[in-house]
């Protein structure tokens, strides 16, 4: 019985030290991305009221119908850089169907945020995010929260892909018409 006891307790503090070292989907992560929710609804990117845009064509791991938003944001006193995708679905939906009814396509929310620098440098400081469209968060085939360094040092996901791109952006869409 004390062997079954203090296994049990050893596989807590295991899993409780591999949340803690994980680069993403921490509780800390999630507080963040909730705040940063907040920040968001004010600004009118999501919840009831959002502006929108027009839709644009798009491809996964995204909507296939897209809508971006760059703009600035404050989290905790720190103001930075903050892009807003809402993505859209399912394949076939058209943009005069999203821009009809929204609500009835909004897939999930992505969204990079500037960080403080030394937040994750190696990664120019960027906080990633996948909402659903509710503001809860998303979560990756493992049970991970979408929210933080998402997939940092893995072959694929957010960093992985974005990490192609000098400015982490595929769009230059902030700076020319």
């Amino acid at each position: 019985m004390t062997k079954h006891i203090f296994a049990l307790a050893l596989a807590a503090a295991a899993a409780t030290a591999n949340a803690q070292d994980a680069p993403f989907g921490t509780e800390a992560d999630a507080a963040y991305a909730a705040d940063l929710w907040s920040v968001m609804e004010e600004l009118r990117m999501v919840g009831d009221g959002m502006i929108h845009a027009i839709p644009y064509e798009g491809i996964e791991p995204h909507g296939l119908m897209l809508e971006t938003f760059f703009t600035e944001g404050t989290v905790d006193g720190h103001t930075g850089t903050l892009i807003v995708k809402r993505n859209y679905g399912p394949a076939g939906v058209s943009a005069d169907e999203v821009q009809a009814a929204p609500e009835e396509h909004l897939g999930s929310i992505t969204v990079m945020f500037r960080r403080e620098q030394g937040y994750d440098a190696d990664n120019q400081d960027w906080f990633w995010v996948k909402y659903l469209p509710d503001g809860t968060l998303d979560q990756n085939p493992a049970g991970m929260q979408l929210a933080g360094r998402v997939a940092k040092g893995a072959d694929a996901g957010c960093i992985a892909c974005h990490s192609g791109s000098d400015n982490y952006l595929f769009t230059n869409a902030a700076i020319t018409p």
